[in-house]
């Protein structure tokens, strides 16, 4: 693939970091605006991540029926409309609403920026497109809380969503003028009817269904620290909300760093054998956080340490995950695409109002829930494995 397309799949799979990230810095003033808590606020997190599931399981058969443009920007078109819907919320009720619908766009490029590498690459290419997609939109979450909290105290929290207004309008006439049809015409068009049964047939799958959930855990424990972040960092800890960006930024680089040693890697390890590697260093890192949280410690940098390995490790988890669950879709990668993000997205909900229910005043929620995910991660992957290699053995003797 060249330089151009990952650009734009790049961007455009950061509609969901940037959509997420770049507000969290306003929770205190969105709470204050609305007369609500930051609780209530967390709301519209629920909100986007249950779009983003639900949304994907709708574009992944229209993108295998019509072929990946035009369901494109239709979602990116939606994003836009939402975006502005949300800048002008009179009430938290109107922006939880327009979140869902923003979110219900924004999937778009996420499933069909899968589907475009699944038609263009096989399973080690896929998982090198995937890590550098990983550089591309891991600028976002560096970039957008720092930029967040600044336009939070210089022009209000509406101009964040006006930002975004922009931004996705932009990518969508990159993707108007620089994106071509990458669905291969040999490829047979799948039939709309037979969307419930690919489904069906992808959750029959259980080595498809064990590396879809590997990656929806490992990413249900990210979205439980995006989630309780600015608690933890600017309530508990008092970081003022402009510099959270920087401490939210580190993990971001890690993450990035961590992404692009994977992509080199990949030339000496395939993406089974490193995804197999790198849980355990997520789960380590999990209960080392959730032991540091327990003792309440008044300093902050003795939470940052396993949080900063945990988040870091993810950039090696993800890729790997998503290229072995999509290796050898051909003409159903677009619903496979989609409930690969169904599946990660609805965990990543569930664990985000999971850190809000447990709420308890310290930071203990947000390593349980990371902890949790850990130790599942680590049982799902490695079950999936001797799943694959039972598959592996049982082809070779037929």
């Amino acid at each position: 693939m060249n330089f151009r397309s990952i650009l734009i799949l790049g961007a455009l799979s950061a509609f969901g970091p940037l959509a997420i990230d770049f507000y969290l810095p306003a929770f205190p003033a969105m709470a204050l605006a609305f007369g609500t808590d930051e609780q209530h606020v967390q709301m519209t997190l629920a909100a986007y991540f249950l779009g983003l599931s639900i949304g994907q399981l709708a574009y992944g058969p229209v993108a295998d029926r019509f072929g990946r443009r035009i369901p494109l920007l239709t979602g990116v078109g939606l994003f836009t409309a939402a975006s502005l819907a949300c800048a002008f919320a009179p009430n938290l009720e109107w922006l939880i609403g327009a979140r869902f619908i923003q979110a219900l766009g924004g999937c778009a490029g996420m499933v069909i920026a899968r589907a475009v590498v699944s038609d263009k690459c096989d399973a080690v290419g896929s998982a090198k497109v995937f890590s550098q997609l990983m550089l591309v939109m891991g600028l976002a979450p560096i970039l957008a809380p720092m930029l967040g909290g600044l336009l939070v105290n210089t022009t209000g929290w509406q101009s964040i969503f006006l930002v975004l207004t922009f931004f996705s309008a932009l990518v969508g006439l990159a993707v108007a003028l620089g994106l071509p049809e990458s669905m291969p015409a040999h490829v047979p068009r799948q039939p709309l009817s037979g969307a419930l049964r690919q489904y069906g047939r992808l959750l029959a799958d259980p080595v498809f269904l064990g590396h879809a959930l590997t990656g929806g855990i490992a990413i249900a424990g990210m979205f439980a620290y995006i989630a309780g972040s600015p608690f933890v960092f600017i309530k508990l800890y008092g970081v003022p909300p402009e510099h959270f960006g920087w401490l939210f930024g580190a993990n971001a680089a890690g993450f990035i760093l961590v992404a692009q040693v994977n992509a080199r890697m990949l030339a000496k390890r395939g993406p089974a054998f490193l995804l197999t590697r790198t849980v355990w260093i997520y789960v380590g890192a999990g209960l080392a956080l959730l032991a540091v949280t327990s003792m309440h410690t008044e300093q902050l940098w003795p939470l940052l340490i396993p949080l900063f390995i945990c988040i870091s490790s993810l950039g090696c988890i993800l890729p790997n995950a998503s290229a072995c669950a999509m290796n050898g879709q051909g003409a159903r990668a677009g619903s496979a695409s989609a409930m690969l993000g169904c599946l990660q997205f609805s965990v990543a909900a569930g664990a985000a109002a999971l850190v809000a229910v447990l709420h308890d005043g310290s930071a203990v929620p947000m390593a349980l829930v990371i902890s949790l995910c850990g130790i599942l991660v680590v049982s799902v992957a490695m079950l999936t494995r001797r799943l694959q290699n039972a598959r592996a053995l049982v082809q070779a003797q037929v």
